[in-house]
């Protein structure tokens, strides 16, 4: 099967993400993203945990790599892939850059994960905190857009299509969102796909209730919001 290409720019996508994550100075400083296998190495001599911290740099090749302010929030999510944290496509053996197209799309999708996970560990009522990611982005991406690729809690079919994608050089995937059909939503193989420096914007704290998200809070503002 051949995947049909096609050029995709968003001169301002929304991506959410937890905020427990530092920055890793390496991504950040100025040092040629070429030498940092090299450079970790030697660190991890004095500094074991510098490993942990930095992800496996092996899945991103040197020339797909970005580095400079805001490199860290890009770099992560390619050096940290899992399989307890698998996507649409992707089934956690490689990183992906997931972001909507508007707030609404980042807002939904990030909720629905938030409960799974909640829901998973039994999770009693409480909270957590998250912020909003603006970026460029760009690539030659395939159409995700076929029912089978958007079942909304089976992800075989998209996982599968996102290995090929990625195999016959593909950027990406774009969809309609699952989770917000009025807008659409990115997924990116790549991390010199996403333009730096990333705007980190709002923060917010989710809700979670003891059986699902009911509610969000900017921050800043005095009133949560009521969450569907």
């Amino acid at each position: 099967m051949t995947v049909d290409l096609r050029p995709l720019r968003w001169d301002r996508s929304h991506r959410i993400i937890r905020t427990i994550y530092p920055p890793v100075d390496l991504f950040e400083d100025i040092a040629d993203p070429a030498d940092w296998d090299m450079l970790v190495s030697a660190e991890a001599k004095t500094n074991p945990r510098v490993l942990d911290a930095v992800g496996n740099l092996g899945l991103v090749p040197a020339a797909r790599r970005v580095n400079g302010p805001t490199a860290s929030l890009v770099m992560g999510a390619f050096t940290h892939p899992s399989p307890d944290r698998a996507g649409r496509f992707s089934d956690g053996s490689y990183g992906v850059w997931y972001c909507g197209d508007r707030f609404e799309v980042a807002l939904a999708e990030t909720a629905h994960h938030f409960e799974r996970f909640m829901r998973a560990t039994a999770e009693p009522p409480g909270e957590a905190d998250y912020r909003e990611l603006i970026a460029t982005v760009h690539g030659d991406v395939a159409d995700g857009s076929s029912p089978d690729l958007l079942a909304p809690d089976n992800w075989t079919a998209g996982q599968t299509f996102g290995r090929l994608v990625r195999q016959q050089a593909g950027d990406g995937v774009v969809y309609p969102s699952v989770r917000h059909p009025a807008g659409n939503a990115l997924a990116l193989f790549w991390p010199n796909l996403v333009g730096l420096p990333v705007i980190q914007a709002r923060q917010f704290r989710y809700g979670w209730d003891g059986r699902h998200m009911h509610r969000y809070l900017v921050h800043g503002a005095r009133s949560w919001i009521p969450f569907p």
